[in-house]
């Protein structure tokens, strides 16, 4: 008996030895492996939040897209000044709790601001507001323009920035309106890795995906890759919706099908260009909102430009370019890019309004009608 206590008495001073060896362990654990950790956990669950009480974050360009990023920096905590000429856009983000500025120009001396981005339509536009900004800007701060520019204007830009002792990142977007609006867009970054770190912490704040491309100007390169990818992808499921429907087939029965074959894609599972086979899209609204016409001919524009000048052969991407040329000729630039789905359907039973050619496509505008 006496041994069996003793050999119980031993166990249990093992057990005790053996769970003070575990707090000790635990306590080293908190005090220094802990400390690298949970600061990244920290940091993903409030990444949103603002770094500090007086900074404020500079928005320039309140339209389709750049209205709904900005109201995603204010519901995720941030401060927002912006500025447009728009003035109904402007009051809508005030009510919002934004404040504002009536020129581009005074946002860098407002204070707290050390971050400003640009929503614009074209190059252009970018340059005119980044000479206006940059003379007054302060050293260290941060420009994200997530404008669709060309690659070469954005690489420029950043050397300007640069020059002027800041940093800049291009970011431009995917997705969309609905997107911008429920700040779920995806940003393709172009910059170098300091200004993408700074830059994530906002651009978090309106898209799920932030994707770094790699050094200034690489994210144009991979935006406008993607919209002619994304202009012949819509007209190409247009063109084969119209068949279809031509032949008999029922278009919501159709668009099914497309979603699980092969013929699967954004423009057929996402934004429908048949009236009626999809709710909140532009084609169920007479093709009002979401993504202009114009707006895809200038990328691709964008994109040809850049591929002539590389010595690359893009046919369809040129077709599309002239499609999209065509249609905002006739006076459809402000619906959205999915009309050319009815541009398609009215030349039903016509003679072809477009002839093949080893250079293009050339249109016959006698064939043409809107």
């Amino acid at each position: 008996r006496k041994r069996g206590k003793s050999a119980k008495r031993r166990r249990e001073r093992e057990r005790k030895r053996k769970r003070r060896g575990i707090m000790f362990s635990l306590k080293a654990f908190i005090g220094t492996g802990a400390q690298r950790i949970l600061p990244s956990i920290s940091c993903v669950s409030s990444r949103c939040a603002s770094t500090s009480s007086s900074e404020r974050v500079g928005f320039i360009g309140l339209g389709n897209m750049g209205a709904g990023m900005a109201k995603n920096l204010l519901q995720k905590g941030h401060k927002v000044v912006v500025f447009d000429l728009n003035k109904t856009a402007v009051e809508s983000l005030v009510d919002s709790g934004a404040d504002f500025v009536d020129d581009s120009q005074d946002l860098p001396d407002q204070e707290g601001v050390t971050t400003i981005i640009t929503m614009l339509p074209n190059s252009s536009h970018v340059q005119d507001v980044y000479g206006k900004i940059l003379p007054r800007l302060r050293k260290g701060s941060l420009l994200i323009d997530s404008s669709t520019i060309d690659p070469l204007t954005s690489r420029e830009l950043a050397v300007q920035v640069k020059e002027h002792g800041s940093m800049a990142v291009d970011a431009p977007v995917s997705g969309g309106v609905p997107a911008a609006n429920a700040g779920t867009l995806t940003f393709m970054v172009g910059g170098e890795e300091e200004a993408e770190a700074r830059a994530r912490v906002y651009l978090e704040c309106m898209g799920k995906n932030v994707v770094h491309c790699g050094s200034n100007g690489t994210g144009q390169v991979v935006k406008i890759c993607n919209n002619m990818s994304l202009a012949i992808q819509m007209i190409g499921i247009g063109e084969s919706m119209n068949l279809g429907m031509q032949l008999g087939m029922d278009p919501k029965k159709m668009a099914a099908i497309f979603n699980t074959a092969t013929s699967r894609c954004w423009s057929g599972d996402s934004y429908n260009p048949v009236p009626g086979v999809m709710e909140g899209v532009p084609s169920s609204r007479e093709y009002e909102g979401g993504f202009g016409s114009s707006l895809m001919l200038k990328d691709l524009g964008l994109a040809v430009d850049a591929a002539e000048k590389a010595g690359v052969t893009t046919p369809l991407g040129s077709m599309s370019r002239e499609i999209y040329s065509f249609l905002q000729e006739h006076g459809l630039g402000g619906k959205d890019f999915s009309v050319a789905y009815e541009w398609i359907k009215n030349q039903n039973h016509r003679e072809p309004v477009v002839s093949v050619t080893k250079t293009g496509a050339e249109f016959k505008s006698e064939n043409y009608e809107a």
